[in-house]
């Protein structure tokens, strides 16, 4: 498929540790799927996740519409990827609606597009699609962490991006704040995008994703959808822990952590 992801050969890292994943190839990821990458920590999760985005230097095929994302310009990128980081900024003088403009105009994305709307229409558009138009207004640093969340989330499809990278959306949130984030990720994938996301909560993957990497060592363990992959002996390889993994309803996959696995 043309507009799927396809990850070939892919190797990436950090200058003291230059190949954190090595010759990693995996995919498609196609629109309108969420793919939910997971594994211990260290594993190579967020090395894979950052290296899609651009933001780490990476050797191999990332390709997407017959294209090498690494070879193309970070305007072009721009206007294809967007990366959702962990955590925002802490002591951002900005109110809601400003830091998304900001992202608008960081991007050049008003420029490019200024015959459609104002950015100030798009930076409002997006705040609806998420269901915080009433916090437009408020200084970002006084948000709660989920309200935050939300806010990054505003920003990263600002620019309607085609494959969305999302690193540990539900982070350190509450119930319902996960719930919100992660209903706004499956519907922005249904709308015909490409969704992948770094979880560590096995169960919040099989819940939200319709497929699942599992990273170990820098390589992949498994890949595939959560009922097809997701076996006791596999959480004994790489997670080191006895489980029990049952069909619950729907045809969910539940996760069970009983032990540690010792051998």
């Amino acid at each position: 498929m043309e507009n799927a992801l396809h990850i070939q050969q892919l190797s990436a890292g950090y200058p003291r540790h230059p190949e954190v994943i090595k010759y990693i190839s995996v995919g498609p990821f196609v629109p309108g799927k969420v793919t939910a990458l997971v594994g211990p920590n260290a594993a190579g999760k967020s090395t894979l996740l950052r290296s899609i985005a651009g933001l780490i230097p990476a050797k191999g095929i990332i390709q997407y519409n017959n294209e090498n994302i690494l070879q193309l310009s970070l305007q072009r990128k721009a206007g294809i990827i967007s990366y959702m980081p962990q955590y925002l900024p802490q002591d951002v003088e900005l109110t809601v609606v400003e830091s998304l403009i900001s992202v608008l105009k960081v991007s050049a994305f008003d420029q490019l597009n200024s015959k459609m709307a104002s950015v100030r229409t798009k930076a409002f558009d997006a705040l609806e699609q998420v269901g915080i138009v009433q916090l437009a207004l408020e200084p970002l640093n006084h948000l709660s962490g989920g309200q935050r969340q939300l806010v990054s989330f505003a920003q990263s499809i600002i620019r309607h991006p085609k494959i969305l990278l999302l690193d540990e959306p539900t982070s350190a949130l509450d119930l319902q704040h996960q719930v919100a984030v992660m209903q706004l990720v499956r519907n922005y994938a249904a709308a015909g995008n490409i969704v992948v996301m770094v979880l560590h909560d096995i169960n919040l993957a099989t819940r939200w994703a319709d497929d699942i990497v599992v990273l170990h060592k820098g390589q992949i363990a498994a890949y595939g959808s959560p009922a097809a992959i997701l076996t006791p002996e596999l959480f004994k390889t790489v997670y080191k822990v006895n489980t029990v993994v049952e069909t619950v309803h729907n045809g969910m996959v539940q996760v069970h952590v009983e032990s540690l696995y010792n051998h």
